[in-house]
């Protein structure tokens, strides 16, 4: 089989198992595909944590679950230096559950910045230091967040800084009447023990679909089309007073590589070696809606992030 048959295999798996949730599991395909994190929000019980565990059943990797409390310390995160007297070197370095392939940090919004921003240097920068000394990180490396949106008593909200660093933000939402009741056959029939044997697919698929994906062609085209939509995010009034008024700040540059990426992985995936305007318009929502910033007044009409990026891509002509 070729690698973009592996990875439709990968997918068709999780689907298997995730019900009603392909759009959400395509992307976190794509981010996976991309080098990149994810920032899924969701009410409870949505299958966001389902979702990454059938990546790790089905994908041969390690998956590590944080769970995010008020008390969580950043050495839970990243781990510490331990003293063992009898040793040589008196101090060794006890990883923490952040060096694995796949990394659940789940209700990120739970702790404090401090725990929070234990995790930036892994997400950009695939290394965690401790005390003086820099720790690699594993070649697949994701980290996988949730957050539930309505409940905000005692929660810490990530500052933009964060947000940044999520290639996409996913919005999972209630599965349609036919497809709840496939669940409950689902998890109906998995109560009865069946399970699903079939051999895990190696890591090295990932790394072939990543070779893959640089060699996409983005024609200059689509390229100003990706960077006309980021610069309409930061000066929305050169293209509507109603945009000027519902936009405080825009994304920045990483808001337009991200959907370089994006868009070259999606073309890929749908078997073509270059990006058309639907390509990036099949991501835009998922790498800007974390990207921009709303007004008071957008707040105050009830536009979302999604309604406002769906003003831009009205106004902004495709090149």
């Amino acid at each position: 089989m070729s690698t973009l048959d592996d990875i439709k295999t990968l997918r068709q798996r999780i689907t298997e198992d995730v019900i009603g949730q392909d759009d959400v599991i395509e992307k976190i395909l794509v981010a996976l595909l991309t080098d990149g994190n994810v920032l899924l929000e969701g009410l409870p019980g949505l299958a966001k944590t389902r979702s990454v565990k059938s990546l790790a059943k089905h994908l041969d990797s390690k998956l590590s679950r944080i769970q995010f409390t008020p008390d969580l310390l950043p050495s839970d995160v990243t781990g510490t230096e331990i003293y063992q007297p009898e040793a040589t070197e008196k101090f060794f370095f006890q990883p923490g559950p952040i060096f694995s392939n796949l990394v659940l940090a789940d209700e990120i919004n739970r702790a404090p910045a401090k725990v929070q921003s234990a995790l930036l240097e892994a997400m950009e920068e695939r290394q965690v230091s401790v005390a003086g000394k820099t720790h690699k990180m594993e070649p697949l490396f994701m980290v996988l967040a949730t957050q539930n949106p309505i409940e905000q008593e005692g929660t810490y909200p990530l500052p933009e800084a964060q947000l940044d660093r999520f290639l996409l933000k996913l919005e999972i939402n209630y599965p349609t009447v036919d497809n709840e009741m496939k669940i409950v056959q689902l998890v109906r029939e998995e109560s009865k023990g069946a399970a699903n044997n079939e051999p895990a697919l190696s890591q090295q698929v990932i790394f072939d679909a990543r070779k893959a994906i640089n060699d996409i062609k983005v024609s200059d085209a689509a390229a100003r089309y990706i960077a006309e939509i980021t610069n309409a995010t930061r000066f929305p009034e050169k293209y509507s007073e109603e945009l000027a008024k519902w936009v405080d700040y825009g994304a920045s540059p990483r808001g337009s590589i991200s959907l370089d990426k994006c868009s070259r992985a999606v073309a890929w995936l749908d078997g073509r070696d270059y990006v058309t305007p639907d390509d990036v318009r099949h991501m835009v929502h998922d790498v800007l809606r974390h990207r921009i910033i709303l007004s008071y007044e957008a707040n105050v009409a009830r536009m979302g992030a999604d309604k406002v990026i769906d003003e831009l891509l009205k106004v902004v002509p495709v090149a």
